[in-house]
């Protein structure tokens, strides 16, 4: 089967593409919507990769003759100033418009209620009651969501500027210096408007702009993503590495709710540690429920030339850990369960609580929002979770909720999955590449 990959600036052109090169037999394995390019997350344009195959044996159907009509010009490459009017300005120009409007509709009724204060108080004293008009006639509602707009609309005038930002420097020029003891990155601060545009909450943003600034000079980190990255080390907890026992293989078990993707998360690990690392790795699952996911498993484990076992009861769990004792990982895949089913959480508690000694890592989706991803941890915490693996970083455009949650719950953070390829798209996690993600770069 022949498999290409092609790319263009919109869905459409993609296909056309698609149909044009392979024919109309092609079939379409995957679609994918990426940013590329840019600085520090700005200027980056959008792009449009789909995946297709074609059976080398069937020869692809030419394209249909041209009908005889004029081609219209092929559309012309946007200038960089372009594509900056059209990824900032546009929005900028759309959230005035919307302040403008509830400005306007505030300002009616401020007149209304002038009209009827002079109605009721005379023209002599109507003036002296405007002093008191203006926000005892506004609901709270209404300013709080001037306010909103007002200050979205700064943080959106000022990205495009970010990078003529001058920070503070020191005599040889490095970014970062402390001058007479005051704070070197305030709340209003860039990083302060970073960190809040990617949504993290407000008292964390106080949090992580204090460590940094109480970072030493000497710490060898002079830029403000170096400095952030050193941060999140003191602030959140990075697992690390595996390191493998001497006389007992390390035993981890996958759960999360359903759709997180723990079967392809499994396999990622067990192609990491087997075929990356050459240590002796043997698979389990238990997820007998879900259609096709032993068969995928199976795939992968045959592919990876490690041994698959499929446990049904806590009897068969223990039997294929015994079965691979002189292993040095055994990675177990379970039953994805909503965290809203208690009795199917339950139960799969039940199945792991024998006497078999394993580590449980919470498989989280990162484009799950802030209050959903406390939910799950809260319903999911009957397992003794130890660490949180967080996927789909590539399907996620902002992660203060990644943030928010590992640093208020002080969770133990272990990878991050950034697509579907198995092994490429797992790492392990680490303080630089969460500082990378928050400044939007370095996400494939």
């Amino acid at each position: 089967m022949l498999v290409k990959t092609f790319q263009a600036a919109s869905m459409p052109e993609a296909l056309r593409m698609v149909k044009a090169e392979l024919g109309p037999d092609a079939m379409i394995l995957s679609t994918k919507k990426e940013q590329t390019g840019g600085f520090l997350g700005f200027f980056s344009k959008q792009v449009y990769r789909v995946t297709a195959a074609i059976d080398p044996v069937r020869k692809p159907s030419p394209p249909p003759a041209a009908p005889v009509v004029y081609r219209e010009a092929p559309p012309r490459e946007r200038t960089a100033r372009e594509e900056m009017e059209s990824s900032m300005l546009a929005p900028l120009a759309r959230e005035l418009k919307d302040l403008r409007e509830k400005v306007e509709s505030l300002t009616r009724r401020e007149e209304e209620a002038r009209a009827e204060a002079k109605a009721a108080y005379g023209a002599e004293t109507s003036e002296q009651s405007d002093v008191g008009i203006n926000l005892k006639n506004i609901p709270r509602s209404d300013l709080e969501e001037i306010k909103k707009l007002l200050l979205a609309t700064l943080a959106k005038s000022q990205e495009g500027g970010a990078k003529d930002v001058q920070w503070p420097t020191i005599s040889d020029g490095s970014p970062l210096d402390r001058q007479s003891g005051a704070d070197l990155l305030p709340d209003d601060s860039p990083l302060a408007r970073e960190l809040a545009f990617t949504g993290v909450s407000t008292e964390l943003i106080r949090t992580i702009v204090d460590t940094l600034n109480a970072l030493p000079l000497e710490s060898g980190n002079q830029t403000v993503k170096g400095r952030l990255s050193e941060t999140l080390g003191r602030l959140i907890k990075f697992a690390g590495t595996l390191k493998l026992k001497k006389n007992s293989p390390r035993i981890i078990a996958l759960v999360g709710p359903t759709g997180v993707g723990k079967t392809t998360t499994t396999a990622k690990l067990a192609a990491m540690y087997a075929l990356n690392r050459g240590n002796k790795v043997a698979l389990i699952t238990m997820d007998i429920f879900r259609v096709g996911a032993v068969e995928q498993l199976k795939t992968y484990s045959r592919i990876m030339g490690i041994p698959l076992e499929v446990a049904s009861t806590p009897k068969e769990l223990e039997k294929a850990v015994e079965k691979h004792s002189a292993c040095d990982l055994i990675f177990i895949d379970t039953a994805g369960r909503s965290h809203k089913d208690k009795e199917k959480l339950d139960e799969m508690k039940h199945f792991l609580e024998d006497k078999i000694p394993m580590e449980v890592y919470l498989c989280l989706s990162a484009t799950t929002k802030d209050r959903e991803l406390e939910e799950i941890l809260n319903r999911f915490r009957i397992f003794q979770v130890s660490k949180v693996v967080f996927t789909k970083i590539d399907e996620c455009e902002s992660f203060g909720n990644m943030v928010n949650l590992l640093m208020k719950d002080k969770l133990q953070i272990a990878y991050f999955t950034t697509g579907q390829r198995v092994p490429e798209d797992i790492e392990i996690a680490t303080p630089a590449k969460l500082a990378d993600m928050i400044f939007r770069e370095g996400v494939e």
